[in-house]
């Protein structure tokens, strides 16, 4: 590790969703002086979304590249030094902590507070690439609105997918839900209330085979994994809820997470077991992942930072 490639700072926040963004705001707000580095995507998932709506100060909604564009003004404007750049490695045996910057540089901090997400899982198919925020989407909470009075199609087996199939039966007429094996992973509760949907229809051993439409999502069609037959279904929304994977690979060893890999906080607050790591946003938080969330857990954050560096005498 060259000392003259390590940069120190007092606060470096990693990632740039909501709460990343959130982060830097209070941070420079209380002249912590933070860095911030970007990632992968900048602005996190809400760049892939088009129309927010659910975002308290937007009365007529907002596209979600256009809102994190905001978000990302108001942090610079209070002085916060925003930066792309990716983390790929820490070293987080003493302090100060250590994070190198796209396999070359070294960055040093104080503390440390980790914003890297959540990515939902994709089915891998091109149609759900090419019509992801034009029909498909991966969060039924979010864009679910959009589809009142309308057919759509959800894919998963697990409690979130039940959870969405449910709550996309309150807004559509039909909710075609897909499941891949001939039972589901959802708990029993969930399973019977899905079950008893009278306008949720599930399909069992069913694979989404590819989804229709060329500027937007018009149809799906499915093939059962035992029988091979195909089936075309007209829908309006197709559904991917199939689980998402925690941006949180590079902290593992250091940093204490659940099976899935969710980075674990001491309840309340958004500490980590390590003193001066910090986690907020959909890193650590798989039961509302919304932006909204996300943002507060970035304020409570740059507070819990700001605090430990006042108790630290570094602040």
């Amino acid at each position: 590790m060259a000392s003259e490639a390590t940069e120190k700072v007092h606060v470096l926040i990693i990632g740039s969703g909501p709460a990343g963004y959130t982060a830097a705001i209070y941070a420079a707000r209380a002249n912590m002086k933070p860095v911030l580095y970007q990632g992968i995507q900048p602005g996190g998932q809400l760049t892939i979304t088009t129309e927010v709506e659910n975002y308290p100060g937007y009365p007529e909604g907002i596209q979600g590249p256009e809102m994190m564009v905001h978000f990302e003004k108001q942090a610079a404007r209070m002085g916060a030094d925003i930066r792309y750049g990716l983390a790929t490695k820490v070293d987080f045996s003493q302090q100060p902590y250590k994070v190198e910057i796209d396999e070359e540089k070294w960055i040093e901090a104080d503390a440390v507070i980790i914003s890297t997400g959540a990515s939902a899982k994709w089915l891998g198919l091109e149609s759900e690439q090419r019509l992801n925020g034009f029909g498909v989407s991966a969060c039924a909470v979010c864009d679910g609105f959009f589809f009142k009075g309308k057919d759509v199609a959800i894919v998963g087996a697990g409690d979130t997918a039940a959870e969405e199939a449910l709550y996309l039966s309150k807004l559509c007429t039909t909710v075609h839900m897909f499941v891949r094996r001939d039972q589901m992973r959802a708990s029993k509760v969930m399973q019977d209330r899905v079950l008893n949907a009278p306008n949720i229809k599930v399909y069992w051993n069913t694979d989404t085979d590819e989804i229709l439409g060329d500027k937007k999502v018009e149809g799906v069609r499915i093939k059962n994994n035992k029988t091979q037959e195909t089936q075309e279904i007209p829908i309006n929304g197709f559904f991917v809820a199939i689980g998402h994977q925690p941006n949180s690979d590079i902290f593992k060893g250091w940093i204490d997470m659940d099976e899935t890999g969710y980075i674990k906080t001491v309840p309340g607050t958004t500490k980590t077991n390590l003193e001066g790591v910090f986690a907020a946003g959909d890193v650590q938080d798989k039961n509302y992942r919304q932006a909204v969330t996300a943002a507060g857990s970035g304020c409570m954050a740059a507070l819990d930072a700001e605090r430990y560096l006042t108790a630290k005498g570094l602040a």
